[in-house]
């Protein structure tokens, strides 16, 4: 219960940023963030002050001043802008000066308009130098393409020709074993007629030789 109490009272405080004293005459500057505490100083119209943080619980802002002291200002007290008459004073001074050096803002708007049409040509340049690089990448995209479709035709040619030297070979392989066969057989066939004529020329004379023994024997 102690420690919720504690984390409930602890202040919060929001990021650094730079707010300005409100229109009024003045306000104070405290070492504490509530009315309790003693003023420091006294902070006029349109002081700029870099925000520490704000106590979301008390809504007082803790605050430095340009001279480097920190102290605690009612934050509903502080603006985003700075006062509205020292904006005024800024506004009507840089009048002044533009109204007392008319040539030298004449020579600063053409100056701003040379540089703003350099600008122009530098995109309208960089525009067409975007277009020629997409152009560029596409064709070198289908290049690419091109060069891996003929790479892809080329391996599967490759393929095609291996195989078909694959077929010759076995082809050709197969030619020499039929020569091979054909030569066997017309050599068997030569060797037979020549043992049928061995055979003939040896069983003849004694068929004739046995005929004429028999013819003897008759008479």
């Amino acid at each position: 219960m102690l420690g919720l109490c504690a984390v409930l009272l602890t202040p919060t405080w929001g990021r650094a940023e730079t707010r300005y004293v409100t229109d009024e005459v003045q306000i104070t500057l405290r070492a504490g963030d509530s009315t309790r505490y003693k003023i420091l100083k006294m902070l006029p119209s349109g002081t700029p002050l870099e925000v520490l943080g704000v106590n979301q619980t008390t809504k007082f802002a803790r605050v430095r001043t340009a001279d480097g002291t920190v102290g605690f200002v009612p934050d509903d007290q502080l603006k985003s802008e700075p006062a509205a008459r020292n904006r005024l004073a800024e506004l009507e001074a840089r009048l002044a000066e533009l109204q007392q050096n008319p040539d030298a803002v004449a020579a600063r708007f053409a100056k701003t308009q040379t540089e703003l049409a350099e600008l122009k040509s530098r995109y309208q340049q960089l525009e067409r130098d975007k277009q020629r690089l997409e152009q560029d990448l596409a064709t070198i995209r289908h290049a690419s393409a091109n060069v891996l479709e003929v790479t892809t035709d080329r391996e599967r040619l490759r393929v095609q020709v291996a195989a078909l030297t694959r077929s010759g070979a076995d082809l050709e392989q197969e030619n020499r074993d039929l020569k091979n066969q054909a030569n066997l057989r017309w050599f068997l066939s030569g060797a037979g007629v020549l043992a049928g004529g061995i055979l003939l020329g040896l069983i003849l004379p004694r068929l004739r030789l046995g005929r004429r023994k028999s013819a003897w024997g008759s008479l």
